[in-house]
């Protein structure tokens, strides 16, 4: 998995599950850790990997290998074990810690601690809500940064029969198609010769100037 990235999510309740099938739906290999050994085992055919212990067990998070992954979205309820999780995952130096947050006071905690991204799930969901509202195809919308966003939808008609390179959305557009799910399959960073059909749904990063302009251009 050289050139993939590995996420792991510590707690799988509604967010976390959901970040870690959306991920498995795009493609990428997911370690799922929560205490609670039934929600394990619910998920146990649908993520790539998933176990159940305490995230505040430094011996393991390194029976699990955790200092091989690219990032850990610490999902946990409890503040306790999302600060703990946090500090041990920062002295194993994972590149990308991604905290949520259950109020401003953890935030604050958690970035002192090594978290390098922090989540409010009520506040990022409103934001996607407003998204949804403005635009008229988008699926999904995450946002990844400051200023750079994946959007999810049903790809235009106007690609449909053409391929990536015919469809010209690097120098158009400025944006890149990172994944399309056809026929229930996924295919991440799909080859330039692939033709769109009109049941795919293409994944597509870029700024949010990039993908506004995407968007109103194919209406």
């Amino acid at each position: 998995m050289a050139n993939k990235k590995q996420f792991a999510i510590f707690g799988l309740g509604r967010f976390g599950r959901n970040a870690a099938l959306t991920l498995e739906e795009m493609g990428y290999e997911v370690l799922g850790v929560d205490r609670d050994e039934n929600i394990v085992a619910d998920l146990s055919e649908s993520l790539t990997r998933v176990v159940s212990f305490d995230i505040r067990d430094a011996k393991a998070l390194d029976q699990v290998g955790i200092s091989n992954f690219d990032t850990v979205i610490i999902a946990s309820k409890n503040l306790e074990a999302s600060l703990m999780a946090t500090m041990l995952c920062k002295e194993r130096n994972i590149p990308e810690i991604v905290v949520k947050a259950i109020d401003d006071r953890h935030a604050e905690m958690a970035k002192r601690l090594g978290a390098t991204k922090i989540i409010f799930s009520e506040r990022d969901t409103a934001r996607r809500v407003v998204l949804h509202l403005v635009s008229s195809r988008a699926v999904d919308y995450i946002e990844l940064d400051a200023d750079i966003n994946i959007l999810s939808l049903n790809v235009p008609k106007k690609f449909v029969g053409k391929n990536l390179i015919e469809s010209n959305l690097r120098s158009e557009y400025n944006i890149n198609i990172i994944a399309i799910i056809s026929d229930g399959q996924t295919i991440v960073t799909p080859p330039p010769n692939r033709i769109f059909t009109a049941d795919d749904k293409i994944f597509v990063i870029g700024t949010s100037a990039a993908l506004s302009k995407f968007e109103r251009e194919i209406e």
